[in-house]
């Protein structure tokens, strides 16, 4: 897979993504996306939506902040993607924590076609209907059939899943590849998972989703790795992932991945 080719292809075309996220990380996944060398739009109002998707070349669904307005903006806008053929990439944060999640979740994987679905084991598990165990919107739990929730997941849904963790999976359903790239610091700053789905929508605009979904893991990985070896706290950790998903490009990447396909 030429991730390093898709990076320079990315900066090249400068996708601009269209998202409708949560209010923690409006500002995270903004400058994620500048810095990767992409261009951010965080809009929600149903009235401009139409005009908006016409224009982006992606969108991004993030259902971490909830409220009846914005619901109806995320279900209407995955429909009008699907009208002008736009890819779409939702983010379930928090599914299996509440039923509201969960629910809100499956209703706009069913309203249209979803090209990724990026979730922690914990909302992933939740959303092809087994029990799982969440803190807020953090899993609190991980799972050595990760593989298998990704599998199928891609199935149910008729979409690229990845599972994300420790080891991220990502399954097309018949397809399945491990990432191994990232460090544990990412956990301790909000909004990390949110930036990776984001940088998603900017890669589906210029790949395949499958190709699109694993360059994104590796890349986002590789540059919390470098981020980490010059900053190794939280704070200066954060300010590091922007200037290093900045300085990435396929050199270093075609040196650090850590990918592999593996037998479904």
């Amino acid at each position: 897979m030429e991730i390093g080719l898709y990076l320079k292809k990315l900066r090249e075309c400068r996708p601009l993504v269209q998202n409708i996220t949560n209010f923690v990380v409006m500002n995270t996944t903004a400058n994620a996306l500048l810095a990767i060398g992409a261009s951010p739009v965080m809009a929600h109002a149903v009235d401009e939506l139409e005009d908006m998707i016409n224009i982006a070349d992606a969108l991004v669904i993030n259902i971490g902040t909830l409220d009846e307005r914005w619901v109806d903006s995320m279900l209407r806008a995955v429909k009008i993607a699907k009208e002008y053929e736009k890819p779409v990439v939702l983010d379930p944060v928090g599914a299996g924590a509440t039923r509201y999640r969960t629910s809100t979740a499956l209703k706009i994987l069913e309203s249209g076609e979803i090209y990724i679905l990026r979730g922690n084991y914990s909302e992933m598990k939740a959303l092809i209907g087994e029990k799982s165990r969440t803190r807020g919107v953090d899993s609190a739990e991980s799972g050595k059939d990760a593989k298998d929730i990704a599998m199928r997941a891609s199935d149910i849904f008729n979409t690229v899943a990845a599972v994300t963790g420790k080891r991220d999976y990502v399954s097309d359903g018949n397809k399945i590849y491990g990432v191994d790239n990232g460090t544990p610091l990412l956990s301790r700053v909000t909004g990390t998972g949110c930036m990776v789905t984001s940088i998603m929508g900017a890669f589906s605009a210029i790949a395949p989703p499958l190709e699109a979904t694993v360059s994104s893991l590796v890349i986002f990985g590789i540059a919390a790795e470098m981020a980490e070896n010059e900053a190794p706290y939280p704070g200066s950790f954060h300010v590091k992932l922007y200037d290093w998903l900045y300085r990435i490009d396929g050199v270093l990447v075609e040196k650090k991945k850590r990918v592999m396909k593996i037998e479904p």
